[in-house]
């Protein structure tokens, strides 16, 4: 079993094709395809199914393997190179999207200044799509919604969020300069699906207080349920980073009573030492989080963080 063969079945697992995967890797597709075939005749057992050029279930056993071993020699190398001379490597950062707003500036200011040498990759996304890539080894550290609940990711807590109503200009709630739970209730809202850590804590919240909310529309990303809201759609429940104080238009920000606040934080594998290089800009996330989160309006950073993870 050689890396270049690894290399072959993620890229086709990635790339859907042959053809794709051997464009990635800057080779001919018969390369490619030798190298699965070699890596499926090794392990006795089929890898990709050909008329789909997806894995099969072998194959997603093996390519997780193989995406965690060259994580580990990739880790390898830049830790070396650390030791050696400054810090240099790519590391790839997840971020929610109502986050990366003001995080990611601050982010690549820092690793610009601090470790010029170290290349940033970012990922916008939901945590709902963050995790899964951070299990795969596509993403080195995710900044997420807490809590995480999955027993191969370890997460610490960064900051604290409010909540609040964002509504159309002309909607009944817009002339409230704060609601509760219970106003709430009144009015169709849009939120997250059910199963997302931002809208699980919203639902227990509710149940404590013995109130039901009406649901006007599940949208699994909170940039896109605030511009709904901007747009005149509907009132939308949303961290406040979502809807930030310099951008205006024709919605009100409103408080809400009764909810618990939302919890951001650092997500990583678990059973996996990070590389210096990302060891290092995981640090940089916790300093400019503590330095600067508190100016964002609506957010704390965290009083009590979980030990650290990276």
């Amino acid at each position: 079993m050689h890396l270049r063969q690894l290399h072959a079945l993620l890229a086709v697992a990635e790339h859907h094709s042959f053809s794709a995967a051997a464009r990635a890797l800057h080779t001919v597709q018969s390369n490619v395809s030798t190298h699965v075939a070699r890596l499926e005749r090794e392990v006795g057992a089929t890898l990709i199914d050909r008329e789909r050029s997806e894995l099969t279930t072998e194959g997603a056993v093996v390519a997780s393997r193989a995406r965690r071993m060259i994580a580990e020699l990739r880790a390898i190398e830049d830790d070396l190179v650390a030791l050696r001379d400054e810090l240099s490597g790519t590391v790839r950062v997840g971020v929610i999207g109502t986050t990366a707003r003001w995080l990611v500036p601050a982010i690549l200011d820092a690793t610009t200044q601090q470790h010029p040498r170290v290349n940033l990759q970012i990922i916008e996304a939901t945590t709902t799509t963050l995790i899964p890539q951070l299990l795969d080894d596509r993403l080195d550290v995710a900044v997420a919604n807490l809590p995480v609940v999955d027993p191969d990711i370890d997460t610490e807590s960064l900051f604290l969020e409010d909540r609040i109503v964002v509504a159309p200009l002309g909607h009944a709630l817009a002339s409230c300069e704060r609601v509760d739970l219970s106003e709430l209730a009144e009015h169709e809202i849009l939120l997250p699906p059910i199963g997302t850590a931002f809208r699980d804590e919203i639902e227990a919240d509710a149940r404590k207080a013995r109130i039901k909310l009406s649901t006007r529309a599940e949208v699994d990303g909170l940039r896109l349920l605030s511009s709904l809201a901007f747009q005149g759609f509907a009132p939308a429940l949303v961290p406040v980073s979502a809807a930030p104080d310099w951008l205006q238009g024709d919605f009100v920000r409103i408080p809400v009573d009764g909810l618990s606040r939302r919890e951001v934080g650092l997500a990583v594998r678990r059973r996996f030492s990070p590389s210096a290089p990302t060891r290092a800009v995981a640090e940089l996330i916790r300093t400019v989080v503590g330095e600067t989160c508190a100016d964002q309006g609506g957010l704390t950073p965290a009083s009590s963080p979980g030990a650290d993870t990276l």
